[in-house]
């Protein structure tokens, strides 16, 4: 019996008939497709809409008995001939007050929902082989657990700089490593083509040739794919790059936190960049800096030439070999950066826990689809289509007052999961929304929740065994899917683009939260230490005065005291069996809260530790990516200094005389991300990064580096010299001293007095 891993659940139509296509990589080795045509697409109406849906063209009623909907109504499917026909009927039930259930699903997506199957399957059934796959006709499929070794090939490509010619194209990984080159003669490294066409004709025919099931590269669909798929028809070359003939088809990002994906069939295009997004906190996303910050070396050009495009094209005209060796190398980072961050083992880790493809392993509310709807199909519950939800405000988790200054032995404690946990602990779940009942847990928010048949505690309780299977064999990868997945489900019950979303749902989960954490804090303070912190499922806590050697011990034993005053006030006043675990994350051998800038209470979400020679840092300007480094030398080498009991001011005073001098210029420039339409959007007032972005030539770049000069914002281009008359008085006054005097206080001692600001004054 084989198994694999779905790499594309698609479907095409085949003599009028649809038949389910899933395209994927057996485990020993060869790539396969699924071809089912039994299957038919449907959606649900209640029992009482059947006579009025019976007369709709093309719909057959197959009623069965104990198929219900969330509240227990009956229901009976509506099987149509096209996957194509469902949206019209959807619509046209919903204008006559008649809503469809499950309307909404792929039809791919919904065959495996239907079979409880994810990614890995098994597949029971005979295969022939044909055109380099493996092909299963209507085979029986079940779930299995499965990690075949995925061919991976990286593709990047160099143009002319209007994007309107192909002028190289690298191929890296899957056994590959060429670069096709539109050249007259030969050129060493390179497949040469005579033409842009043979160059484009070369390329189909490669890539169909190394055969990958995943296709990378760095803004891989929005460009260099793109790029491919336009100048093929330009020049009358069949786009045709997946394992079955036909073009690609590039679903463009409609949003800003969105991503373009493109559907090549059999295959799967992943764009590093996200991935990296995702993963990494970086000044910018480019290549080079990326490379640079996880490889340690760079792109083959300079990066600091003023025009990038203008130096391929003479490479192209003059040193071909020289931009053969840069094409290659591009397409050959993107490989060693995602390998080195083990981001498509990662990707890999994901897509076999939710069941999503690859490239749409980052579609929290698809995910929670593909694990909540085969448990609902077991109970013979259907689900509702997705609308637009009226909604309402989802508070947040409770965040404590914070005591601001200087601590010592500040132990940090917080809740393992805290709001998985909550869910598995009060049955916090749509169905058991739907079906209270009798003796039901009411939530603080009055929000009502059924004490058996909840479908969340049990994935939940899936999601952490297999979480604590994964640490104990080592496997980080998995271990961090699950825990994204985990962190992920609050968020989809908050979102109206979740089909079972419902404040009340999401205000049940905060609402016990913020319960725990004010519970958390009394049990504390019961013990008699003071806590000086808390956020969402975090305390912070001094311990007593002396207990330097044995800190972690006594936070120990503060932490199961706690724990089990939580879980027996559960037992009380909900009879309930707590899932909650209160964890001591460290202890911190010194800490600052920040004060606000009026001075008059802690900051939230922002301060400082210390702890095994090591700062740790939250929320503070050192950490933001948008503020010149300046600030992040300034605040950094400030607390290390008082972390550690050193003198502050005369090291001060050096930073602002090297501020002064212009030793540090280059380190003044900020850098703000350029949202879509920020150029037009400002009329009345132009903030700094949009007013240096107006000033550059072309179009802007998504992140604005820039300095204040006497004259204003100017902006900082790589390569050239920075813009003359930077006001370093500014950068003293506005980055300097607002971080500095917010430690200095502490003391009674400013920013002013270090940097010889102050002036005697006069006595009347």
């Amino acid at each position: 019996m084989a198994k694999g891993l779905i790499l594309q659940p698609t479907w095409r139509l085949r003599n009028g008939r649809p038949v389910v296509l899933l395209f994927g990589r057996l485990e020993d080795g060869p790539a396969f497709v699924v071809e089912d045509d039994r299957a038919r697409p449907a959606v649900y109406v209640a029992m009482t809409d059947v006579e009025a849906v019976a007369h709709e063209p093309g719909t057959d009623i197959e009623i069965r008995g104990g198929l219900t909907d969330l509240a227990g109504r009956p229901v009976a499917r509506v099987r149509l001939g096209r996957p194509a026909d469902v949206a019209p009927l959807r619509d046209r039930l919903r204008a006559r007050g008649i809503e469809p259930l499950e309307g909404d699903l792929r039809f791919a997506y919904h065959y495996l929902i239907d079979r409880g199957l994810l990614s890995a399957i098994e597949i029971e059934g005979e295969g022939t082989c044909r055109d380099g796959l493996v092909h299963f006709q209507n085979p029986v499929l079940r779930p299995a657990e499965v990690r075949p070794q995925l061919s991976v090939l990286s593709l990047d490509i160099e143009t002319s700089p209007a994007a309107d010619r192909v002028l190289a194209v690298a191929l890296v990984g899957a056994g590959a490593d060429e670069v096709h080159l539109v050249s007259a003669r030969a050129v060493a490294g390179a497949i040469v083509h005579p033409t842009e066409s043979a160059l484009l004709q070369g390329t189909v025919a490669a890539i169909q040739r190394i055969d990958p099931d995943v296709v990378v590269g760095w803004n891989v669909v929005d460009f260099d794919l793109d790029v491919l798929v336009r100048r093929c028809r330009a020049c009358g070359v069949e786009p045709s790059f997946g394992r079955l003939p036909g073009p690609p088809r590039i679903e463009r990002d409609r949003g800003f936190n969105l991503r373009s994906r493109a559907e090549v069939t059999g295959r799967v295009v992943l764009d590093g960049l996200p991935l990296v997004r995702e993963a990494l906190k970086l000044p910018d996303y480019r290549l080079e800096t990326v490379a640079r910050a996880v490889l340690g070396r760079g792109k083959l050009l300079d990066p600091e030439a003023p025009d990038t495009a203008a130096e391929i094209l003479r490479l192209f005209h003059d040193d071909p070999e020289a931009l053969v060796a840069y094409n290659r190398e591009d397409a050959q980072l993107v490989l060693d950066i995602l390998a080195r961050e083990g981001l498509l083992e990662l990707t890999v880790e994901r897509s076999l826990l939710s069941g999503m493809p690859l490239d749409r392993v980052g579609a929290s509310v698809a995910s929670f689809d593909r694990l909540y709807l085969p448990e609902l199909h077991r109970r013979g519950i259907v689900a509702p289509s997705v609308r637009e939800h009226a909604g309402g405000p989802v508070a947040g988790g409770a965040v404590l007052d914070s005591v601001p200054g200087l601590f010592r032995d500040v132990a940090v404690f917080d809740f393992k999961s805290l709001y998985p946990s909550l869910m598995r602990t009060f049955q916090l779940d749509p169905l058991a929304h739907a079906r209270p009942g009798e003796n039901a847990i009411i939530a603080p928010n009055g929000a009502r929740f059924a004490r058996e048949g909840a479908i969340l505690p049990g994935v939940i309780e899936a999601l952490l065994a297999r979480r604590e299977a994964a640490k104990a064999r080592g496997d980080g990868h998995a271990d961090r899917a699950i825990k994204i997945m985990m962190n992920a489900l609050f968020g989809v019950l908050a979102s109206p683009g979740c089909r079972f979303a419902e404040p009340l749902i999401a205000n049940a989960i905060t609402g016990f939260g913020q319960h725990i954490l004010h519970w958390t804090r009394d049990a504390f303070e019961g013990a008699g230490v003071r806590v000086i912190y808390g956020d969402t499922d975090s305390i912070f806590v001094t311990l007593p005065a002396g207990v330097a050697g044995d800190a972690q011990a006594v936070a120990l034993d503060l932490r199961a005291r706690v724990e089990g005053e939580i879980c027996a006030r559960i037992r009380a006043e909900y009879a309930l069996e707590p899932r909650l675990v209160l964890e001591l994350e460290y202890v911190l051998e010194r800490f600052w809260m920040p004060r606000v800038r009026s001075g008059r209470g802690g900051s939230k979400k922002r301060y400082a530790g210390w702890r095994e020679g090591r700062l740790l840092l939250v929320g503070l300007e050192s950490v933001r990516r948008d503020w010149p480094a300046v600030a992040r030398r300034l605040q950094e080498g400030l607390l290390e200094r008082v972390f550690t009991d050193r003198e502050v001011m005369p090291w001060v005073g050096e930073l602002v005389a090297r501020v002064r001098s212009g030793e540090l210029d280059a380190e003044l420039v900020y850098a703000r991300r350029l949202r879509k339409g920020d150029l037009g959007r400002y009329t009345r007032t132009t903030p700094p990064h949009v007013a240096a972005a107006r000033k550059l030539p072309g179009p802007p770049p998504a992140v604005v580096r820039y300095v204040i000069t006497s004259a204003g914002p100017e902006p900082v281009v790589a390569g050239r010299p920075l813009p003359a008359g930077i006001d370093r008085e500014h950068a003293l006054e506005r980055v300097l001293k607002p971080v500095a005097d917010a430690i200095l206080a502490e003391f009674g001692e400013s920013f002013d007095r270090a940097a010889g600001r102050l002036r005697q004054m006069s006595l009347f």
